[in-house]
C-alpha cells in the first residue's frame, strides 16, 4: 500500500469524554431559542423545544432504569424515521445501554435474527404491526425480556418520573460511568450473502464522526434540516446526531414518499438524500422542461446556457462577471427559482452519501444554482470518510479526506482508511473483523478508487463488483448504471459481463415518464410491462445506451441490453432501505433474462 494522505491529530475536547451523553447534554444546556425538531402534526408541523426534548429524554432514560436496563445492555429499536425513535436511542446513549436499529421494512426473521444475535433484552416497536414480528419468533429469544410499542412510552415516562423521584442521583451516575470506548451502538448491515454483520460503533466513534463535519460548513446554527432517511443506517444516524451537535432544528419524516409535499412545507435550508431521490427530481424536472415549447423552451435553454458558464467558473474557482452575474439573477427568477420552489425555495446546500451520484446530475443541479455536496463512506468508519464541502467541492469525487482521518491505496487500488471514527469490529465475529480491520487500525473498504493531486477521491467501484470478462478486461459497472439512470425514461439499472464475452445490462422503465411518452406516440400501453415489449420502446432504450457507449472503449460498451417488465423493489428484497441495488438478489431473480443476453447472437 502506498500512504497518499498525511494524518490529522484527533482533537478532544478539554477534560471531557467524547460520548453520545456528553453531546447531548451539551446541546441541551446551551442558549437556543429556535425548535430542537419538527414534527407531522396534522396537516402541519409542530415544534417540539429542547427543553422538551431533554425532559423525555431523561424520562424515557429513567424509565429504562427502572426496567433494570444497565450499561452494556442491547436494546433494539424497529421504527421509521419518528421523534419517539431519536429520544429514545438517546435515552439509551445517557445510561450507557447499546442501541441496535433494525429497520422498519424487516421481515420477521431477519428482526428475530438480529434481536438473538445482539442478545437484545429489550425492544422498541413502533406500533402492534412490528410487535407481531417479534412475538412471531419470541419463543426464540430467550434474552428478551421488555418488548414495547410507542403506545407503551406514556407508562415508560411515568415509570421514570417516580423512579427518578426514588433515586434522584441514578441518571447523573450511570452517564458518569460511561467511557469513550464502551459502545454506543451496533448496527447490522444488509448482507448480499449471509447473515448480516454487526458493526460495533463506540462512543467515541459516533462523537469524532460528528465532529469531522466541524470544517465542512455543510450546516450551520439556526439550520432546518429534512430528514427522511432511516436511522438504522448510519447516515440517518449520523444527521440526527448532527442536529443536537451544531445546533439547528430537524423536520423528522417518517414516510420517505412524502418527501415531495414535505419538502414544501418544511422549507429546508440543508437536506440530505440518497441520490436515488435526486435523480427522480432530475428526471421530472428534464421532463418539465422538455415538455415546454416555443419561447418558453428558448427561456430555458438561454438560463440553461447561462447556469453551465456560472457553474463552470465557481468549480474553478473564477469571480463571476459583473454582467454574467447579472443574466444569472435573471435566469434565478425567471426559470432557476421555479426549479428551487420544488425544494422548498430555502434549499442552501444538499448532501448526498449512502451510493455514487451521476456527475452529470450534480452538474445539472449547479446549473441551476442547487449544489449538491457528495460525501463517502461506510458503517465501518461510522459514515464517512471523504466528503466535498460547500467552498470546495469537485463534482463526480466524494471530496477530499475528512479532518483526522488518513487515505491509502492498495496495489489493486482498494481504498484504506484510518481515523478514531473506524468501527471496533464485527460483534461475535472476529474472523470477519480481521479480514476488514489491520492490527495498526487500517480499514479495507472494499472500493477501488483514484486520488488525485489534491486529494479529490473518485470511487469508481466496489472491488467485488469489478466485471472481468471472458476476455479478461476489467470493467467498472457502477459507471455505466449511472449514465444509464441520468435519462429520463429509465428507472434502474444493472450490468452484467463478469467471465462473459461482453457487456449486457438490465434496465427497468420509469413509470410515468414511459406513460407520457407513450401517449404522445399513440401507444395505448401504459405499463410498465406492456411497454417493456413494444419495439418502438426498445428503439428508444437503444437510443440511450448509444450515448452511453460513446466515449468508451469497446470492452466497456453494453452490446445488449433487456428491459424488464418491472422495476427493481424492497419488497422484493432487491434494494437495500438505502435504494442501493442487492446485485446478487436481482441477478438471481432475473437469472432467465441475463441467460438470454448471452444466447447464439441474432
Amino acid at each position: 500500500m502506498t500512504e497518499t494522505a498525511p494524518a490529522t491529530v484527533a482533537r478532544t475536547p478539554s477534560g471531557e469524554r467524547r460520548t453520545v451523553a456528553r453531546l447531548w447534554h451539551d446541546a441541551v444546556t446551551a442558549p437556543r431559542t429556535y425548535p430542537a425538531y419538527l414534527v407531522q402534526s396534522g396537516t402541519g408541523w409542530r415544534e417540539v423545544a429542547w427543553a422538551e426534548a431533554a425532559e423525555r429524554v431523561d424520562d424515557f432514560a429513567n424509565g429504562l432504569l427502572a426496567l433494570g436496563i444497565r450499561k452494556g445492555n442491547s436494546v433494539a429499536i424497529i421504527a421509521q424515521t419518528t421523534l419517539d425513535w431519536t429520544l429514545f436511542d438517546l435515552a439509551l446513549a445517557q445510561i450507557g445501554a447499546i442501541g441496535v436499529p433494525i429497520y422498519a421494512n424487516s421481515s420477521a426473521r431477519d428482526a428475530a435474527y438480529i434481536l438473538g444475535h445482539s442478545e437484545s433484552v429489550a425492544v422498541l416497536c413502533e406500533d402492534e404491526e412490528q410487535l407481531a414480528k417479534v412475538n412471531e419468533h419470541r419463543d426464540e429469544l430467550p434474552r428478551l425480556e421488555h418488548a414495547l410499542t410507542y403506545a407503551d412510552l406514556a407508562g415508560l415516562t411515568a415509570r421514570g418520573k417516580a423512579y427518578a423521584a426514588r433515586h434522584p442521583d441514578a441518571l447523573a451516575e450511570a452517564r458518569e460511568a460511561i467511557e469513550e470506548d464502551d459502545l454506543f451502538t451496533i448496527i447490522y448491515t444488509s448482507g448480499t450473502t449471509g447473515p448480516p454483520k454487526g458493526c460495533m460503533i463506540s462512543n467515541r466513534n459516533e462523537y469524532e464522526m460528528v465532529r469531522a463535519g466541524d470544517d465542512l460548513e455543510f450546516t450551520v446554527e439556526g439550520d432546518t434540516m429534512l430528514l427522511y432517511l432511516p436511522l438504522a443506517h448510519n447516515f440517518g444516524r449520523l444527521m440526527s446526531l448532527n442536529g443536537p451537535y451544531r445546533g439547528f432544528t430537524i423536520a423528522l419524516l417518517p414516510d420517505p414518499l412524502q418527501a415531495a409535499e414535505a419538502l414544501q412545507q418544511v422549507r429546508p435550508t440543508v437536506f440530505p438524500s440518497v441520490p436515488r431521490v435526486f435523480e427522480k427530481v432530475h428526471t421530472a424536472v428534464l421532463a418539465r422542461f422538455a415538455a415546454e415549447t416555443g419561447a418558453k423552451r428558448k427561456l430555458i435553454d438561454w438560463a440553461l446556457a447561462v447556469g453551465r458558464e456560472v457553474s463552470v467558473r465557481r468549480q474553478a474557482g473564477e469571480p463571476i462577471p459583473a454582467a454574467l452575474a447579472l443574466r444569472h439573477r435573471l435566469a434565478d427568477r425567471l426559470v432557476f427559482s421555479k426549479v428551487k420552489q420544488r425544494l422548498g425555495g430555502r434549499l442552501r446546500g444538499a448532501l448526498s452519501g449512502g451510493a455514487p451520484l451521476a456527475r452529470d446530475i450534480s452538474e445539472f443541479f449547479h446549473s441551476l444554482d442547487v449544489l449538491i455536496i457528495e460525501a463517502y463512506g461506510l458503517t465501518e468508519c461510522t459514515s464517512g470518510a471523504t466528503a466535498n464541502s460547500p467552498t470546495r467541492f469537485r463534482f463526480g469525487t466524494v471530496g477530499p479526506a475528512l479532518p483526522g482521518t488518513e487515505l491509502r491505496l492498495g496495489d489493486d487500488g482498494e481504498l484504506f482508511v484510518r481515523s478514531e471514527t473506524v468501527f471496533q469490529g464485527y460483534y461475535k465475529d472476529p474472523e470477519a473483523t480481521a479480514d476488514v480491520l489491520s492490527a495498526d487500525g487500517w480499514l479495507r473498504t472494499g472500493d477501488i478508487a483514484t486520488i488525485d493531486d489534491d486529494g479529490f477521491v473518485t470511487i469508481t467501484d466496489r472491488k467485488k463488483d469489478i466485471l472481468v470478462t471472458a476476455g479478461g478486461k476489467n470493467v467498472a459497472p457502477q459507471n455505466l448504471e449511472n449514465d444509464l439512470k441520468t435519462s429520463r425514461w429509465i428507472s434502474q439499472a444493472l450490468v452484467v459481463g463478469d467471465r462473459r464475452p461482453y457487456v449486457s445490462a438490465l434496465v427497468t422503465l420509469d413509470d410515468a415518464e414511459l406513460a407520457t411518452w407513450a401517449a404522445e406516440q399513440g401507444i395505448e400501453a401504459r405499463d410498465p410491462a406492456t411497454l417493456s415489449g413494444d419495439p418502438r420502446v426498445r428503439e428508444l432504450i437503444q437510443g440511450v445506451v448509444d450515448e452511453v457507449n460513446a466515449d468508451r472503449s469497446r470492452y466497456e460498451q453494453i452490446k445488449r441490453f433487456v428491459i424488464l417488465p418491472r422495476d427493481f423493489t424492497m419488497d422484493a428484497g432487491e434494494v437495500t432501505p438505502t435504494l442501493k441495488l442487492k446485485r446478487r438478489v436481482v441477478l438471481d431473480h432475473f437469472a432467465d433474462a441475463v441467460d438470454r443476453l448471452y444466447e447464439t447472437e441474432r
